[in-house]
């Protein structure tokens, strides 16, 4: 099944197929907040720096099955298969957008 997502959440989902840290960093605002496993990552830089560490870390495939939106969110459920821990899991990525970019993204299990 194919699902509908917004361009610049869909820009995000696309570099990281292609393990292309510093595009992924270009979908968010400069000033940009991810949040993952209990880590905050603020700006491009601690973006960019944050996915080159785990495209290097681990091999992975996300594909995204669902999308919603909660609380201002989109709210995107993916399956992640890899070499990690606890593979595989189904993850949900709360966005925010501003504008064309990125302004905040959580991952939660």
């Amino acid at each position: 099944m194919t699902i509908e997502l917004p361009e610049t959440v869909a820009q995000y989902f696309t570099a990281d197929k292609t393990a292309n840290p510093k595009g992924i960093a270009e979908c968010f605002t400069r000033d940009a907040v991810v949040v993952d496993e209990g880590n905050i990552y603020t700006g491009r830089d601690a973006i960019e720096q944050w996915m080159a560490n785990a495209s290097t870390q681990y091999s992975y495939t996300v594909e995204p099955f669902a999308i919603a939106e909660e609380g201002g969110h989109v709210v995107i459920s993916s399956h992640l298969v890899g070499n990690f821990p606890g593979s595989p899991v189904d993850l949900r990525y709360f966005f925010i957008l501003q504008g064309d970019k990125i302004a905040e993204l959580e991952i939660v299990p």
